[in-house]
């Protein structure tokens, strides 16, 4: 099984080459915004757990985090792996996904990260704002919080999977399919 952590900031290209990878290797995205909403919105058990964290304006604890991407596993056919998008963010997410993962017979091949220049992501983040209307793809200071954001929170656990030999980092600047095939290339060796 083929089992892919994709990390970026903020307008690297995560969702492109997310949706290249999980077309050219039949992956299995796993997003936990996504888990949040089905959960929540189908009312299991989970969902309404992490509802009432959410509700209370707290994090959802990380049992609850890997409940869903346990129940996301064993709920999936007919897939060669799977792709996780944002998630772990923390050394702790990252040893109980390696846990999840061990005790499902497989694990983690390698980190994917996107490496683009602040500047770069600003004027990608600041075009989408006016293409997509997204408020938080609009102002420049609240571009770079979440960028900032991003760099303390996974910092660490990339060096967690580098420690592991499982980070790769791949220039995120260039046409798609210059970046996509450099990915394609990491990916290729795990096969």
């Amino acid at each position: 099984m083929l089992n892919l952590v994709l990390f970026g900031p903020p307008g690297a290209g995560k969702g492109t080459q997310s949706e290249n990878l999980i077309n050219k290797y039949n992956l299995t995205h796993i997003s936990t915004g996504d888990l949040f909403r089905k959960h929540i919105g189908e009312k299991t058990a989970l969902g309404k757990t992490a509802q009432k964290f959410m509700d209370e304006g707290n994090l959802v604890p990380d049992e609850i985090v890997i409940g869903m991407v346990d129940d996301k596993i064993h709920s999936t056919s007919n897939t060669n792996g799977f792709i996780f998008d944002g998630f772990p963010r923390t050394i702790a997410q990252a040893k109980a996904l390696d846990a999840l993962m061990a005790k499902n017979n497989t694990q983690i091949n390698t980190m994917l990260a996107l490496k683009v220049s602040e500047e770069e992501l600003m004027k990608r983040l600041l075009n989408r704002g006016k293409t997509s209307g997204r408020i938080d793809d609009q102002n420049e200071e609240k571009i770079r919080n979440r960028i900032n954001v991003y760099n303390n929170e996974t910092t660490p656990v990339a060096n967690y999977y580098a420690s592991q030999q499982k980070l790769n980092s791949v220039k995120g600047v260039g046409s798609i399919e210059e970046i996509f095939e450099s990915l394609s290339k990491i990916v290729d060796t795990h096969l």
